[in-house]
Parts: C-alpha cells; structure tokens; sequence
C-alpha cells in the first residue's frame, strides 16, 4: 500500500485586477475529478478520517485553516495560511481539519462521488493505525 501526500503551493498571480489562482491537475492529482466541494464558515473542526479508495485535493481559496495528516507515521499539523497553498491526500492517508478562519475558504477536489453509507471511510484512529501496521 502507498500512501501518498503532497504539500504544493498553486500558482497564484495578484495584479490591479484581481487575485488568480491556476492549477494544471494534470500535474498535481492522478485521478479524474468526480466530485467538488467546499467548506466555509466552518466553527469547528472536521471529523478526521481515511479514505480506503477516495483522493483528494484541499485548496486554500482564502484565509487559513490548518491540516491534521497522519501518513502512517503520526499526526501532524500543516498549515494552509495563503491562497494557492494546496495538499494532495492519497488513499489511507488519515486527515481532517481545525483552526478556520473566519473567511476560510477550503476547496475540495475528488476521485469519487460522495457514498452516503460512509462505506469507503475509517473513522477510528485506532483502527487506522491498525490497518496500516497492516
């Protein structure tokens, strides 16, 4: 099993008439993109979890947030402070998020649609650590 995570900062061009920010995913995500979403006004933090199939890429829109990751060696925390500041999340890599600020905005990009069964997660840490002992 490879676990696969991946820090980047997108190109973001700031100029007189606006903030723009560009990504080719062909050269940051190897999966088609089924689905989109994102969070804002988010008060808390997110359930953390894995995804046993599903990939995913957090693009900070604007303000911040921070990442907690776990890549099978224990959790840690990644800031996400700028615009175009973006983090690649592999299967089984364990993550959720804290910290937003009150503008945050944080953009999702997946490899699957959404399962309301909740059947592709695993939302124990214990678990987790288990099945990548595995």
């Amino acid at each position: 099993m490879e676990l696969k995570f991946l820090k980047m900062n997108l190109k973001v061009i700031d100029n007189d008439k606006g903030i723009y920010g560009f990504a080719e995913l062909k050269d940051y995500i190897d999966f088609d993109v089924k689905r989109v979403y994102f969070i804002q006004n988010c008060k808390q933090s997110t359930g953390q979890h894995c995804h046993k199939e599903e990939k995913e890429m957090f693009i900070m829109v604007k303000g911040n947030c921070t990442a907690i990751i776990d890549k099978g060696d224990g959790k840690e925390d990644i800031l996400l402070n700028s615009p175009g500041d973006a983090i690649y999340i592999g299967s089984y890599i364990w993550h959720g998020f804290k910290d937003f600020s009150s503008d945050a905005i944080l953009l999702a990009l997946s490899s699957t649609n959404y399962r309301e069964d909740r059947s592709d997660y695993v939302e124990n840490y214990d678990e987790y650590q288990k099945l990548i002992a595995a």
